[in-house]
């Protein structure tokens, strides 16, 4: 390893727990299970998974939003977004809606299948306070819009927001340009394959591998389990003996007071009591 690189280790290895949410879907927690569970930016991540209808067929109903952003990416399956600004979305296999609620957005996720397997993630991120009441905004991105880099034997990245430098060539995501300067990525890997990436030094980061094992520095990780990064300017991960996927996350702390209650995250309890005032009288979407 190159003397000017600084190889990033795992500082805390986070399971997932078993949880629900919406109208009773089941789903997985990692990040978000508690207070002291966050990675700033990174407030939550969910990962849904099931082919029993019944862990998912309620979806999540209308429901508001304030000062974050939420990003779905759907693996198999098929949901319909739909919000108050008109917007309507199918997110289908292989695609992402990139949500930003700012000062407020009511919205619901549904599922458009009666059957069959229901699997992705739903991560927020964190807003700074200067944009927590901004205008609401929704990008629905196609699959076919998702650059995916495979010249590579045995390494397949998928990237869905942010920029990486990876064998001399920059690979950059549809969404790019955030103050957050969120990094996403879905990277598989063959049976004991490695691969090393320069990660910016200034970002928060961490893994989730849902699929196989992986090894980061001396720990191991599991299925369905995260790992926070130490700092550094590097990570490298090599898969177990039966592959690895997961998705690799990377953002500029805000390093801000977070008060979260429910839907809404804001800096203060009173623009907490705003927020629920404001929904409760039909002015959370007000512009």
């Amino acid at each position: 390893m190159p003397a000017s690189q600084k190889l990033r280790t795992v500082s805390r290895i986070l399971p997932a727990i078993n949880t629900s949410d919406g109208a009773g879907v089941r789903l997985r927690r990692s990040i978000g299970s508690g207070e002291d569970t966050r990675l700033d930016p990174f407030l939550m991540l969910d990962e849904f998974s099931s082919d029993n209808p019944g862990d998912y067929i309620a979806g999540f109903p209308s429901h508001p939003h304030r000062g974050f952003e939420t990003v779905t990416y759907i693996l198999d399956g098929h949901m319909r977004h739909e919000d108050h600004l008109g917007n309507q979305g199918d997110l289908q296999s292989g695609g992402v809606q990139w949500m930003t609620a700012g000062r407020g957005i009511i919205h619901s996720e549904m599922p458009q299948q009666e059957e069959g397997r229901m699997r992705g993630f739903q991560l927020w991120i964190n807003l700074p306070s200067n944009e927590k009441m901004k205008p609401a905004g929704y990008r629905d991105i196609a699959p076919d819009e998702i650059p995916v880099h495979e010249k590579e034997q045995g390494v397949r990245i998928k990237i869905i927001a942010g920029e990486i430098s990876f064998n001399d060539q920059l690979l950059r995501g549809p969404i790019y340009g955030l103050t957050t300067e969120p990094l996403y990525l879905d990277i598989s890997l063959d049976p004991n394959k490695s691969i090393r990436l320069p990660l910016v030094e200034k970002l928060n980061a961490m893994a989730y591998v849902f699929e196989g094992q992986a090894k980061i520095a001396e720990s191991d990780l599991s299925t369905h389990s995260a790992a926070f990064f130490s700092e550094g300017d590097t990570v490298e991960i090599t898969a177990g003996v039966k592959g690895a996927r997961f998705l690799l996350l990377a953002g500029l702390p805000l390093n801000e007071p977070i008060v979260q209650y429910g839907p809404f995250v804001m800096n203060t309890v009173t623009e907490i009591k705003q927020a629920i005032h404001d929904y409760q009288t039909g002015q959370l979407t007000a512009v």
